[in-house]
């Protein structure tokens, strides 16, 4: 790859921001045209970097899976920019409000969507491009300028983005910093009109404190302990499919993916086999090109500190790869199942973030819900059942981010969805609609008719008519 280019300054990023945003002032808010050559400028850079984007991506994890980039971020980029272009003359349209009694004749109240200026990004490492660029489709689209700032363990994708960059937007419109692992805090003080941090809890409160200091809004995409839960009317044989597909794509790094499962009580041997059996055949081979590499040595070693903590404390670990061990060179780490789990256990209590799945057993749906409820709100959740009101119960009595019913993961893919956390699993929401409106200001405007009754009905001297009727329109707000 290209030779490392130097990290910005404090002061390289504050000129940086005050040139997008004096070039943002001076334009004014951009129409529905110039948003629509954004997007589309957008789109071309991925389209036209796609196998560079391949090859970055992967020197960064050190293996992943080209189907798997391709899949998970470029399409989904490419996906967010089509819904973007299609629904942007609908979210840009002034939405008309009722108008209040008292201001009739020929008086209008709107909401009408307005650029808020820069939009800073700080995205992760585990799906750089698609959590770096979904956010910059919303800002764009709302007619913002933004400035990017990825993970220090994404520096080949970084540096990439860096380079064709300017093919496709001016520095006052779009800047991308590099970061070697000490440029985050002074990011996130930076004065942004908003600012978008997908990542950790931890590093999550971080960025809100410093943004705080600016009251600088903020929408955190966050992590948290993800549940599945399947019914028992549900064949199991089709859930493990499905949850052993999100578990391992990646090698299970993925903010929203199953943490743990519950299956019908006396199951979980049957679902330990299945499994066994699923990886067998889709990875026969898990130092192949399709099984992702953890991103570095110290989660490779957080992940083998979790399972022997599981093991010195009682918890029964299940290799879904007998015979191959962890490969600490290439950072391949096979999965494993923890039964018997129990609350003082590292992975019951720490985002596991890594192919390592708990399964419980449970005899009543309310002691599920009760477990997950006992805990922080997560930023998914995943019920299977064709039973609308075992659905029902855990949509209604566990909240989470997002709901993906009979299957893992895809909620986030759907263009026209937005994806957010709640409480610990994050705040706000940006994708689709929301993310737009996020990103604008939702600005309420009144505009005064000819005639307003109280030019003469509200001004003192008060008269015994005012006070009776005040008096009258109060009873009828009852």
């Amino acid at each position: 790859m290209n030779a490392p280019v130097v990290v910005a300054a404090d002061s390289e990023l504050r000129a940086g921001l005050e040139e997008i945003r004096r070039a943002w002032l001076v334009a004014g808010p951009r129409p529905y045209a110039a948003r629509i050559a954004d997007l589309t400028a957008l789109g071309r850079w991925i389209q036209d970097e796609q196998e560079a984007i391949i090859a970055a991506v992967a020197a960064d994890f050190g293996t992943r899976s080209a189907v798997e980039t391709k899949f998970a971020e470029i399409l989904g980029v490419l996906s967010s920019v089509k819904n973007a272009k299609s629904q942007l003359r609908g979210w840009m349209r002034p939405h008309r409000r009722r108008v209040d009694w008292m201001s009739f004749p020929l008086a209008s109240n709107h909401l009408v969507p307005q650029p808020i200026g820069v939009v800073g990004i700080i995205s992760p490492w585990n799906f750089p491009l698609l959590l770096t660029l979904n956010p910059l489709v919303c800002a764009f689209a709302a007619g913002n300028g933004a400035m990017l700032k990825l993970s220090e363990y994404s520096r080949n994708l970084a540096q990439l983005l860096i380079r064709t960059a300017p093919k496709y937007f001016p520095p006052e419109k779009l800047r991308i910093f590099d970061d070697d692992g000490s440029l985050g805090p002074a990011f996130s003080s930076l004065p942004f009109d908003h600012l978008v941090f997908t990542g950790s809890s931890g590093v999550g409160r971080a960025v809100m404190s410093a943004a705080g200091r600016n009251l600088t809004p903020v929408t955190l995409e966050l992590g948290g302990k993800t549940p599945a839960v399947v019914a028992p009317d549900f064949p199991l044989q089709t859930a493990a499919e499905r949850i052993l597909w999100a578990k391992l794509f990646n090698a299970g790094q993925i903010c929203i993916n199953v943490d743990y499962v519950f299956v019908p009580v006396d199951q979980e041997q049957a679902f330990v086999e299945i499994a066994q059996k699923l990886v067998a055949k889709r990875y026969p081979d898990l130092n192949g090109d399709d099984y992702t590499s953890i991103i570095n040595e110290r989660n490779f070693l957080r992940l083998e500190a979790l399972l022997e903590d599981a093991r010195a404390k009682g918890g029964k670990l299940v290799c879904l790869a007998p015979g191959q061990t962890p490969d600490r060179a290439k950072r391949k780490f096979p999965p494993h199942i923890v039964l018997d789990a129990t609350p003082d256990m590292r992975v019951a209590q720490e985002e596991i973030f890594g192919p390592i799945l708990k399964v419980f057993g449970y005899r009543d749906k309310q002691e599920v819900a009760d477990y997950v409820n006992a805990g922080e709100r997560p930023l998914a959740l995943y019920p299977f059942s064709r039973d609308r009101a075992f659905v029902d119960f855990f949509v209604d009595r566990v909240m989470s981010g997002g709901v993906t019913v009979n299957d893992t993961l895809m909620h986030f893919g759907q263009a026209d969805l937005p994806v957010g956390g709640i409480g610990a699993s994050g705040v706000g929401q940006y994708q689709a609609r929301e993310g737009f409106e996020r990103l604008s200001k939702l600005r309420p405007i009144f505009k005064q008719g000819p005639v307003t009754p109280v030019q003469w009905l509200f001004q003192p001297p008060y008269t015994d008519f005012a006070r009776r009727t005040l008096d009258l329109l109060i009873r009828l707000k009852k």
